[in-house]
């Protein structure tokens, strides 16, 4: 059930959007709230230091830089700088090494990976003076602090912003204007300002709208939900799928039309869109029927699975694992070991060769037979 509540400010009337769902409402923050000249007005006596320029804080440095906030990045010099410089980051004007950028901010955004947060902290933190602000993406870090040992001084407000996306997207939905949803936590407020800082970083980032969480629980929620449905349990069950196909005899083309194709291209948009509920009304009466059926059986087994998941997440096993992997010198190539087994998997060369034929990716061919006309296209 979708509510609507009042809210009293400066003898202003604004309605701010809540979601209930049975015993529990959520106060959901909109542009609307906090529109960008608040924003701006928020943030006019800060500057923003951006400290790593991956794919979030490329993505978040470049919104804030194009939404009017003052804002400058700091990176070690090498490729991610030369990115930053091809970007429109200048050296010495809002492009520094990590320890200038860090000396001019006074919110340092601490966007590096939870592996080089860790093996930067205990230089980043001399640069956190009194009242300034701490701001991460992932509450990684603080979460097991036990063994980051990230450990905030508390004269200063310690906060949060998660993009429920790569960077990549908080870039591309900003360009596009739609933003995408982000999620919130205050660690420490030491100000008394955290939170409006914490919402203008959030608006300022280019978020369509925001819910507020914990760092607890945005850490637990997120690396639950990469090693289960959006990453780990999703790639074990195409491969599966795809096995089994094969083993029965279908061909290559069809196994992976079946698992991928069908799946990324059609279905689940649809989902999406509306709901499960919208995709399964769009499919045939024997889709809907099996689908049905089968689902309560894949619930009843995974739901075990998953709780497992959780819990080792809970109890540090899986930030030890991390931990330990991404302190290995050796980590990288090792990845990318992985990775190319995944690229010669069939399934994936499959992909490749059928993504090939695609029309939208195959104009130039289609052009050849078709000439210029654009109803194909």
């Amino acid at each position: 059930m979708l509510g609507i509540t009042l809210r009293t400010t400066r003898n202003i009337r604004r309605y701010i959007s809540t979601i209930s769902v049975g015993n529990i409402t959520e106060t959901i923050y909109e542009r609307s709230d906090y529109t960008l000249p608040k924003c701006n007005k928020i943030l006019k006596n800060e500057r923003v230091g951006v400290i790593g320029y991956g794919p979030q804080g490329r993505g978040q440095s470049l919104n804030l830089k194009d939404n009017g906030v003052n804002v400058c990045v700091g990176v070690r010099k090498g490729n991610s700088w030369a990115k930053a410089v091809d970007d429109g980051w200048e050296p010495k004007v809002d492009l520094f090494e990590i320890d200038e950028a860090c000396e001019r901010s006074t919110i340092i955004s601490y966007l590096v990976s939870d592996a080089a947060q860790i093996s930067m902290w205990d230089n980043v933190k001399n640069y956190l003076n009194e009242n300034d602000t701490l701001y991460f993406s992932h509450g990684f870090g603080i979460t097991y602090n036990d063994q980051t040992n990230i450990v905030p001084p508390e004269n200063i407000d310690v906060v949060m912003v998660s993009p429920k996306g790569s960077g990549l997207t908080v870039r591309n939905h900003f360009l596009k204007g739609s933003g995408i949803n982000s999620s919130f936590a205050i660690y420490n407020d030491y100000t008394g300002n955290a939170k409006d800082k914490c919402l203008a970083m959030a608006f300022g980032i280019g978020s369509g709208h925001v819910f507020e969480t914990t760092f607890e629980n945005e850490t637990y929620s997120d690396l639950v939900g990469e090693r289960c449905v959006l990453m780990g349990l999703i790639k074990g069950a195409i491969n599966a799928q795809y096995n089994v196909l094969r083993k029965r005899g279908h061909s290559p083309t069809e196994a992976y039309n079946e698992t991928v194709e069908e799946a990324f291209d059609s279905l689940y948009p649809l989902i999406n869109e509306q709901g499960m509920d919208w995709l399964y009304s769009n499919c045939s009466t024997t889709a809907q029927r099996g689908a049905l059926d089968w689902s309560v059986i894949f619930e009843k087994e995974l739901e075990p699975i998953i709780d497992s998941c959780y819990i080792n997440v809970v109890n540090g096993i899986e930030t030890k694992r991390v931990i330990e992997s991404n302190s290995d010198p050796d980590y990288r190539e090792k990845l990318e070991a992985e990775l190319i087994d995944i690229r010669n998997e069939e399934l994936w060369i499959v992909g490749e060769k059928l993504r090939k034929l695609r029309p939208n990716q195959n104009n130039k061919k289609i052009k050849k037979y078709w000439g210029d006309s654009n109803f194909l296209l």
